[in-house]
């Protein structure tokens, strides 16, 4: 039986969307709610490797979002030359299953909608605009406060609410965000005939120069350069500063600089880190996503950790891998036992990853030839496992 039976989501990302339809299926009430206004409908492309297909199948969503995406099995190399010459085709690890394609790309606002109107859809409270502003923790449940002044019971309160999580400063939780040293321009453009996988360039002005197909006609487009202060350009030259680094850039590049004319679709971020310690709980409170675990998109494996974390705390919740306890006290106790096991189970997969991804940052901060392949495919061949 679950070890909950009315849970509280904030944020409404990956992570807590995921979280939130998984416990409503499984016969839990679940209230979603959101700072934001509404779903975002401004933002890039995103990447999804195997094992983030794998959760998105588990919560009913992977048919809708594979019709608005663009999968894919291999991973192109190409070379900073004039021609934009292929170097190196590697297959992908198929790391969701057979079943499942190794990648796939999609607007990330489009993934964002599917996965809160399936929330809907399961049973799922949700509401945007809104957020708590405090919570009184008991031995039998957690009082949450909203920004109305309502105040409602719940039995356990999930923070998948984002790298700069309200719930964990609430908690009191100490944790240091760094940057790695790396910005990022992204830009979201139609798709020309030329790009069907993703091809990287290692060299050259930047340090990454890719793409990523998010639909029949769409496509993320991103250079990845040292972190510098890019907030006083105006939308005009922060597409003009894409669009001269772009051009050093050849093959399908030539198509996508063309498509580089709406400066809306610009934008630029810098990369940001940051780990939890377990415990990822405190009492009737745990935190999911970026909230406990950041790692910079070296790797694309920060929406399919958050998934993770969203699959595998809704399984011990549910009872999947924990059956009646009678010799545990009280449900608070047995329920605390349950979050320190979604930590043990979370954090080692969750370090690996996220260490693999700041590596390879690493090496090319210092202009290292480091087996990027190679880090790849032990990460992959580890990810194939379900968490």
């Amino acid at each position: 039986m679950p070890a909950v039976e009315t849970v509280l989501v904030v944020g409404a990302g990956a992570a807590g969307a995921a979280a939130a339809i998984l416990l409503a299926e499984g016969g839990v009430q679940v209230d979603l709610v959101d700072i934001q206004p509404d779903v975002r409908t401004t933002g890039s492309g995103i990447t999804l490797q195997g094992n983030a297909l794998r959760v998105l199948e588990s919560c009913g969503v992977w048919e809708d979002v594979r019709r608005a995406g663009y999968a894919f099995d291999e991973l192109g190399i190409r070379a900073p030359d004039a021609e934009g010459t292929v170097v190196a085709v590697l297959a992908d690890i198929r790391t969701g299953g057979q079943h499942l394609p190794a990648t796939l790309g999609v607007h990330r606002p489009t993934l964002a909608r599917i996965l809160v109107d399936q929330a809907k859809q399961v049973g799922v409270d949700v509401r945007f605009g809104t957020t708590f502003t405090a919570v009184d923790q008991r031995a039998d449940g957690v009082a949450v406060t909203f920004e109305d002044g309502t105040v409602t019971d719940y039995d356990l309160v999930i923070g998948a609410d984002g790298i700069r999580s309200w719930t964990r400063r609430l908690l009191g939780v100490p944790l240091e965000t760094r940057g790695t040293g790396m910005g990022i321009w992204r830009a979201f453009v139609s798709r020309p005939p030329s790009v069907t996988r993703t091809d990287l360039v290692y060299g050259g002005p930047c340090y990454i120069a890719g793409y990523c197909p998010t639909g029949d006609d769409s496509l993320y487009a991103y250079l990845v350069e040292d972190a510098q202060d890019r907030s006083t350009l105006a939308p005009d030259a922060a597409l003009g500063v894409m669009r001269d680094l772009a051009a050093s850039y050849h093959g399908p590049w030539d198509d996508i600089r063309a498509r580089l004319t709406d400066p809306s679709t610009v934008n630029y971020t810098c990369f940001e880190t940051h780990l939890l310690a377990a415990p990822w709980h405190r009492g009737r409170v745990v935190l999911a996503g970026d909230a406990v675990h950041a790692c910079p998109p070296t790797l694309a494996q920060g929406a399919a950790q958050a998934l993770e974390d969203a699959a595998v705390l809704a399984e011990l919740l549910l009872g999947a891998d924990q059956p009646d306890q009678p010799d545990q006290p009280d449900q608070l106790a047995r329920l605390d036992g349950l979050l320190d096991t979604y930590a043990a189970r979370r954090l080692p997969r969750a370090t690996a990853v996220l260490d693999a991804s700041l590596q390879v940052g690493t090496w090319m901060l210092a202009h290292e030839r480091g087996d990027v392949p190679g880090l790849m495919g032990q990460i992959s061949t580890m990810l194939s496992v379900a968490p």
